[in-house]
């Protein structure tokens, strides 16, 4: 299973840079790139704290996709 996320989109949604969200969250810049690309797994309160950022659910910001092609 890999990690699709959202977070992209949020931030182009309120104006936001990566630097911004990971001031906001606790985190370095890179470790939202990194969300963003897909290539980290967050810990489950580092996913319950962007979502709250974006006054959203992990659910709508966090996707788990099959990528058993």
């Amino acid at each position: 299973m890999a990690l699709q996320t959202k977070i992209r989109e949020y931030r182009a949604k309120y104006n936001m840079k990566q630097e911004e969200l990971a001031a906001k969250v606790g985190v370095r810049r890179e470790t939202i790139s990194h969300l963003e690309k897909g290539k980290y797994n967050p810990s489950l309160k580092l996913a319950f704290d962007i979502a709250n950022v974006f006054n959203t659910t992990v659910d709508e910001l966090f996707i788990f996709v099959d990528d058993e092609s």
